[in-house]
């Protein structure tokens, strides 16, 4: 697992555009800013959509008042169901990336399988990171619950 001090892998995600489904290096969502980076197992999942992403939504304000240039939502799900999930849960202030492959996921080492969930073979492990120029500041991981890698908790770590 990726580790404080470490950089950010840089491999390729997706996010939605206008003009349709985009490619963005990881290492231009980090290069030369604060980033907070929080994922999830899946998108429009119970305890992500009640309370992961809102709680960002909802602190998103207060997280960029802290220096924070990025808040970016990430699930290894494909860029259309990322984008969907944002607009349903007015997540206007996150950039909604999509791992589809776990590619960017395994890398960090954060990935789980999740067939016992009935949700397939790799999926993000929930947790929330801090980065800055593309080094790991601080990195939390929940094992069940969300308690380290709340909106709530990330304020009190930046």
């Amino acid at each position: 697992m990726i580790q404080v001090g470490e950089t950010i892998p840089n491999t390729v995600l997706k996010v939605m555009r206008k003009e349709g489904p985009q490619d963005i290096a990881t290492q231009d969502i980090f290069s030369g800013k604060k980033v907070v980076l929080f994922a999830v197992p899946g998108a429009f999942t119970p305890t992500c959509s009640a309370a992961h992403l809102p709680g960002f939504v909802v602190q998103a304000d207060a997280i960029k008042a802290k220096g924070v240039d990025s808040i970016v939502c990430m699930s290894v799900n494909d860029v259309f169901v990322m984008n969907a999930w944002g607009k349903s849960q007015n997540a206007e202030e996150i950039m909604m990336v999509a791992d589809g492959n776990a590619d960017f996921t395994e890398a960090l080492g954060l990935d789980v399988d999740a067939t016992a969930w009935g949700m397939g073979a790799v999926r993000s492990k929930r947790f929330a990171l801090i980065a800055n120029d593309g080094v790991v500041e601080a990195i939390e991981v929940d094992e069940k619950g969300l308690d380290k890698s709340s909106a709530e908790h990330v304020l009190t770590l930046l």
